[in-house]
């Protein structure tokens, strides 16, 4: 059996094995998209295979809608070259239910796959057309936070971006910058309305991505690099719109259980792929079955019904308290403060740490304890009801395969957004204080133990990848365990550094907190496991 659209022929075969396919006319929903897309996105990662396809892949399924996805993907080409274009755009999506059975589903949705490559003629005048199409409703995006900045760690410019400011938009380098210039084209197109949707999980999303796109466009236009009036048609919200989101789903790196359970049914092709950009894709993705995504319901050029598929629209307000709830106190901290300790002390699985009563005792308080204080219920679903969820049901999951390492990424990207918020909540409360904080600083502290690379038991372990990482190693490199108070003298710029924490540690009153915890868990070997201890009970 292989994943491709010959391999789907035989129904029969991947029925009887219990996968669901696609219930629809595949090859006429192609052809109706390429002739008139309506939605395209860019990245091509595992959140937007196991959620926004299958999302309208059931929309499919229900004749509610005709047309499927155009994905593009900017970061890594080699997924689209190795993973999408070998397997016709068909991917499988194995969803972890909570019961621990496993509903496998053929996802073929994505009408069309390419890459942002101006280099790449046909593929670049490909998006082109598709930008200048009326019927365009919406680009899409999941890049990452840090894909929305215009700057490295430092505050530096990119290279890529200084070029396509100096340069214009005939052949950009850099990913915003291509997008901005197929939003260009649908300007020069005759000013056509769409949406950007940002899908990325970070605040304010829709704002991130309107900054990089008019910062692009001003210095274009104040240059006379390209035609007077892009500033303007951006602004218009008549015409483009950036609305908010908040997106949640867990979705791990491709598990090798799933990779053997595939084999075990007989399709060929299913192992798993590291691009040259150490990309890790299969031709399948894992996930667990809970999923939210609630837009701001902003789009120029109307949208498809996607609330039939679960997707929730309100307004800008709504998303704001919904995106609050999770990211800054109901969910992601959760998972972050995990990540660090778990990295610390040997862990592979998050829902293995679930099972040391320490660790789920740390996330419950700063979850329902240090959290919930601050969080204005949205309406349309309860703040504890959510971290009922994701303490009782989700991260627990042990058929989720989701990894601190994993989560660990960009640690420092999100620490402002995931605990800076809260710090700064409780800071402008006047009926709570700051100092009544106690295990927010003790992740804090983890952190930087973390970036240390020295684990619990004193052995070397490889940092995930953060763009922080050159800034702020080189301040602990010097530091080993059994350091007295020398060390704190060390450390003293990263406790001042507001881009990490979204406050300056100092000036709200944290940094002496943080410093002692600090000198308690690089005390010796097993310092984390016995602070941990001392301090969550």
């Amino acid at each position: 059996m292989k994943l491709n659209n010959e391999g789907l022929k035989n129904t029969k075969e991947w029925e009887a094995l219990g996968y669901d396919l696609p219930g629809f006319d595949r090859d006429a929903m192609i052809e109706k998209t390429k002739k008139a897309p309506v939605w395209i996105h860019f990245g091509a990662g595992n959140i937007f295979r196991a959620f926004q396809a299958n999302v309208v892949q059931n929309l499919l399924n229900k004749g509610v809608i005709d047309r499927g996805l155009t994905v593009c993907e900017g970061y890594d080409y080699e997924i689209i070259e190795k993973m999408y274009a070998p397997h016709d755009d068909l991917s499988i999506l194995a969803t972890f239910m909570a019961s621990g059975k496993i509903q496998k589903t053929v996802v073929g949705s994505i009408a069309e796959s390419l890459t942002l490559d101006s280099d790449n003629t046909a593929a670049y005048d490909r998006l082109k057309e598709i930008f200048k199409s009326d019927s365009l409703q919406m680009a899409s995006f999941t890049i990452t936070e840090k894909g929305y900045s215009l700057v490295n760690g430092k505050g530096e410019m990119l290279p890529s971006v200084a070029e396509d400011l100096k340069n214009g938009p005939a052949k950009p380098e850099s990913y915003l910058g291509k997008v901005v210039s197929l939003l260009y084209t649908r300007f020069l197109a005759g000013e056509k309305p769409i949406a950007f949707v940002s899908m990325d999980n970070c605040s304010h999303n829709g704002d991130k991505l309107y900054a990089a796109v008019e910062a692009f466009a001003r210095e274009w236009e104040f240059k006379g690099l390209i035609q007077k009036g892009f500033v303007d048609y951006i602004n218009n919200e008549k015409k483009v719109s950036f609305p908010w989101s908040m997106i949640d789903k867990i979705t791990p790196r491709p598990d090798a259980s799933v990779e053997a359970m595939l084999k075990a049914d007989g399709i060929e092709d299913a192992e798993p792929i590291i691009t040259s950009k150490n990309t890790y894709v299969a031709p399948f993705v894992n996930a667990e079955e809970c999923e939210y995504l609630v837009i701001e319901d902003k789009f120029p050029n109307g949208r498809p019904e996607l609330e039939k598929g679960g997707i929730m629209f309100t307004d800008r307000e709504t998303v704001d308290k919904v995106e609050k709830m999770k990211v800054c106190t109901c969910l992601n901290p959760l998972h972050t403060s995990l990540a660090v300790f778990g990295c610390l002390l040997g862990y592979t699985l998050i829902s293995k740490e679930m099972q040391d009563p320490v660790l789920n005792k740390m996330v419950r308080t700063i979850g329902y304890v240090e959290g919930l204080p601050v969080v204005v219920d949205p309406g349309i679903m309860s703040p504890k009801q959510f971290i009922d969820d994701v303490v009782e049901k989700r991260i627990p999951n042990p058929f989720m395969p989701d990894a601190p390492q994993r989560i660990a990424t960009d640690t420092s990207q999100k620490l402002p957004i995931r605990f800076g918020e809260t710090v700064k909540a409780y800071a402008r409360r006047s009926d709570l204080s700051v100092d009544s904080l106690k295990l927010i600083p003790l992740v804090y502290a983890g952190w930087i133990r973390y970036i240390m690379a020295i684990d619990d038991k004193g052995n070397k372990f490889e940092l995930s990848s953060d763009p922080m990482l050159p800034e702020v190693c080189p301040l602990v490199a010097d530091i080993k365990l059994g350091d007295g108070r020398e060390a704190l003298d060390k450390i003293k710029p990263i406790l001042k550094n507001s881009k990490i924490w979204g406050v300056d540690l100092y000036e709200v009153g944290l940094a002496d907190k943080v410093a002692g915890y600090f000198l308690e868990l690089i005390a010796g070997v097993g310092a984390v496991e016995k602070t941990l201890k001392k301090y969550v009970g």
